[in-house]
């Protein structure tokens, strides 16, 4: 190849290389895929050259006449379909796979190790079980934030950071004077995966946290993470069944080892595992998390919009129950899941469609039945005085209607032409920090407000 001997500060050898690797990525694309593609990718280059362009320049424009690298895979996927199943991703021509599940495999087995070190010291679930209760999430966590260290070779600063941020979540969980089943230690326990999954998502971006594009691939891997977790589970689940079943055959009981190592050390060290397989097969297939939020989005408006009419009908408000509120709440958060991973899967250069305007109706019934929630839970503050959950309710409602009116105004503004589908990512990616905020004071100040 030809190349500009003006132009020294660009290493072209360098890009086409990085490149290449972007490339492989692609589970659909093999080597001999990659050679025509840099094949076709050097003669651009040349030809643009040759116009007098710089190597810069002509290596930009080259990238983006080979295409969208998403559109190239499925291309490829259909033409060779059986290669998506003829084994996971140990293929003898993508040697950087398999060292990514090397590193993968070690730290699930570290992970499936350290949730059994405190029993050697007479510390089991059974008989602690609060102590597992507040530390299950930093068995599994840190190692799948650790596994990105290693993948983004973040180095010392991210080592330094997993360990000091897993030491003093340790420290907060296990050496305050918390009182036995408080209601901010369950609090704490439910709210320290999401800050600790916050500390994933900063070492899985790498040094690009701070950029709205890096945080929307986060997303995108979260909602991959989850269903790719839940199918894990489930076979494992059907896996450990049978291994018991088929032993007490023939008289042999493996109930106590399912439950004491088999089902614990299989879902840490799947934590792990399954962030490995996401990353893997990105670009394999259509990802499932957002086809998913399509199939939902009409059923969960439906469902909402039933709700709403039936209490006006009935003229019934909220039974302001504990129990109520808090299926109330998970259920506007699946709903907020739901916008997420819409918003992240669309094209933003299309124009508003049909399902646009159904996100907005889905958002403002959600934004309806979220105020009344509101109403109720400050009603049962007012009546029956503070307690730890009703402010934590009370705050992750305010949390949610904020976030909600936001995607409703941008939304509104979107299909009315008066702003792009990007305002509406940024406010997206720009609100992530508000919840992990809350899930740290929920963890950290309310056993201090409230006396543990």
């Amino acid at each position: 190849m030809a190349i500009n001997q003006s132009d020294t500060t660009f290493d072209i050898e360098q890009n086409i290389e990085q490149w290449r690797a972007y490339v492989l990525r692609h589970a659909a694309i093999h080597a001999d895929d990659a050679d025509e593609l840099e094949s076709h990718l050097r003669d651009q280059i040349d030809a643009l050259m040759q116009t007098g362009l710089h190597t810069d320049e002509a290596f930009m424009i080259a990238i983006k006449r080979i295409g969208n690298l998403q559109a190239v895979s499925s291309q490829y996927a259909e033409v060779h379909s059986g290669r998506l199943w003829q084994n996971l991703v140990f293929a003898t021509d993508n040697k950087g796979w398999v060292g990514d599940f090397i590193s993968a495999f070690w730290l699930a087995l570290a992970a499936a190790l350290a949730f059994q070190i405190p029993t050697f010291f007479g510390v089991t679930p059974e008989t602690h079980e609060w102590f597992f209760a507040r530390t299950i999430s930093l068995f599994c966590l840190p190692f799948l934030a650790a596994y990105w260290v290693v993948k983004r070779q973040l180095g010392t600063a991210g080592w330094l950071t997993v360990t000091g941020v897993s030491a003093g979540a340790f420290v907060i969980m296990n050496a305050l004077p918390w009182q036995a089943e408080s209601a901010t230690s369950t609090l704490a326990v439910m709210h320290l995966p999401m800050a600790l999954w916050f500390l994933v998502g900063v070492m899985y971006t790498g040094t690009w946290w701070r950029t709205d594009a890096r945080r929307m691939d986060f997303i995108r891997f979260s909602g991959e993470y989850a269903i790719y977790f839940v199918l894990i589970a489930l076979g494992g689940g059907i896996l450990t069944a049978f291994t018991v079943g088929m032993f007490s055959f023939i008289g042999l009981d493996l109930a106590w080892f399912a439950q004491q190592w088999i089902i614990p050390c299989g879902a840490m060290g799947a934590v792990v595992i399954v962030g490995w397989l996401v990353e893997a097969k990105q670009g394999a297939i259509e990802n499932m998390a957002p086809v998913l939020a399509r199939i939902f989005t009409p059923l969960f408006t439906l469902l909402l919009i039933a709700f709403l009419v039936a209490m006006l009908v009935t003229g019934r408000g909220f039974d302001v129950q504990r129990d109520v509120l808090i299926g109330l709440d998970l259920m506007l958060v699946l709903v907020l899941g739901l916008v997420l991973y819409a918003v992240s899967s669309r094209d933003p250069g299309k124009v508003p469609s049909l399902f646009d305007y159904l996100q907005l109706v889905l958002v403002g019934t959600a934004l309806c039945v979220d105020l009344l929630a509101l109403g109720a839970i400050s009603g049962r503050i007012f009546e029956l005085g503070i307690t730890p959950n009703r402010v934590a309710a009370l705050g992750e409602n305010l949390i949610l209607l904020v976030s909600l009116s936001g995607y409703a105004w941008h939304y509104v503004n979107f299909v009315r032409n008066r702003c792009g589908f990007a305002a509406l990512e940024r406010w997206q990616t720009g609100f992530i920090p508000v919840y992990v905020m809350w899930a740290v004071i929920v963890v950290a100040l309310f056993p201090l407000l409230f006396g543990f």
